[in-house]
């Protein structure tokens, strides 16, 4: 069982920052964000500076050492505002820096780490590839060690951060699944090292200022040192455990993107009128108000119910798949909801329920689409009947 570095004061007082922070450093300049398709260096130094490149990095790596209950807390506040800005440190601090947390050799550990926690590096996770996306079983991706370390040969898709990553953590294949495992490895890899492209900047309905873009890997050499965990087995299950954890962050995230579309919603219903009647007056609106605000209720009960599973290790494949299904889902419903009570004034660019509209769809596809966690959660039912 892992226990919390941060006690309940301390957390308070981060959770307190945090929340001043997007409210009133990040939500006024979402405009701007979305403009330029950037996230200022000025609001970027100020979340290192906090702390956030390395909230969920344990203390003795230079970390806050959130655990995953306060994560998804912390997550809540996060998605309040543009999605971009917890992209920024999402990745450090998530599938990334995990892997690293949990499998990382004690070397790998120091050498990396501490700059990820700070922010100092960016690591960025390199799993998705054109024929392998949700499931990395059909990883294609490949490794071949040779005496003085591996070559690396593949096409990564979709990698968040890829155009400003100092660090790609890169799974390929070794070998074909056999009796012995996956064969599927995980490796560190410097954005800097010979053989790594970089693609455009990829252009996206939404979350902007969030990069991503395709990473190519053509003959590119890394030593013994660089494979994580010093086995080649270790890859499968570290993109499995890391994208569950992941899982119910992201479901954490919706929460506080759906709570803003519902305080959005409630604003715009208490004062905009039609025909001289305020909207929030009509029963109709009043009954999608009321369905947003049940399934943000529900989101939020049940992200914490999955992330307290998560940490007592009862439940770290059901409940995460669980969380990230209804709360993506549940979103978007109420995004949705959120530009009908708008109305056409919903459907403007400069009106922050089109921005959520947008930013939220991409929630229900990454770190496992719907269809995924729907096959996870009905599997793993399954399987528990059996045993």
């Amino acid at each position: 069982m892992t226990t919390s570095q941060v006690g309940s004061e301390d957390f308070r007082h981060i959770l307190t920052q945090t929340r001043s922070f997007v409210r009133t450093s990040v939500v006024p300049r979402e405009q701007e964000i979305m403009d330029a398709d950037a996230i200022p260096d000025d609001i970027r130094d100020a979340a290192k500076a906090m702390g956030l490149f390395g909230y969920a990095i344990p203390q003795e790596w230079g970390g806050l050492g959130l655990d995953l209950t306060q994560d998804v807390d912390l997550a809540m506040e996060l998605g309040y505002t543009s999605l971009a800005l917890r992209s920024m440190f999402g990745t450090n601090n998530g599938i990334a820096g995990q892997v690293l947390v949990a499998f990382g050799t004690d070397e790998q550990k120091s050498t990396w780490l501490e700059r990820i926690a700070s922010g100092e590096v960016v690591a960025s996770f390199a799993l998705t590839e054109p024929g392998a996306g949700s499931d990395p079983a059909g990883l294609r991706s490949q490794a071949i060690q040779t005496d003085d370390g591996w070559i690396i040969n593949g096409e990564k898709r979709f990698i968040t951060n890829a155009p400003l990553a100092d660090l790609f953590v890169v799974f390929a294949r070794t070998r074909p699944a056999d009796a012995d495992g996956t064969g599927i490895a995980v490796f560190l890899v410097p954005a800097d090292a010979s053989g790594v492209q970089v693609g455009a900047k990829d252009r996206k309905m939404g979350q902007e200022g969030a990069w991503t873009a395709d990473v190519h890997f053509a003959d590119v050499r890394v030593p013994h040192s660089a494979l994580v965990g010093g086995s080649e087995d270790v890859g499968y299950r570290a993109a499995m455990s890391s994208l569950a954890r992941g899982r119910v962050h992201i479901a954490a995230l919706s929460v506080g993107a759906a709570q803003r579309a519902l305080d959005e919603s409630v604003n715009y219903a208490a004062t905009a009128t039609q025909g001289g009647t305020t909207i929030g007056e009509f029963q109709l609106v009043q009954a999608m108000l009321a369905d947003q605000q049940a399934g943000v209720m529900a989101g939020r009960s049940l992200v914490r119910e999955a992330a307290r599973a998560w940490v007592s290790g009862e439940d770290r494949r059901i409940a995460p798949s669980v969380a990230k299904l209804f709360c993506t889902e549940m979103v978007g419903k109420v995004a949705d909801l959120a530009v009908q009570i708008h109305g056409g004034s919903g459907y403007m660019r400069d009106v922050p329920v089109e921005r959520i509209y947008r930013d939220v769809r991409l929630l229900r596809l990454y770190e496992g689409t719907s269809e995924i966690q729907r096959l996870i959660i009905g599997r793993g039912l399954i399987k528990q009947a059996l045993h």
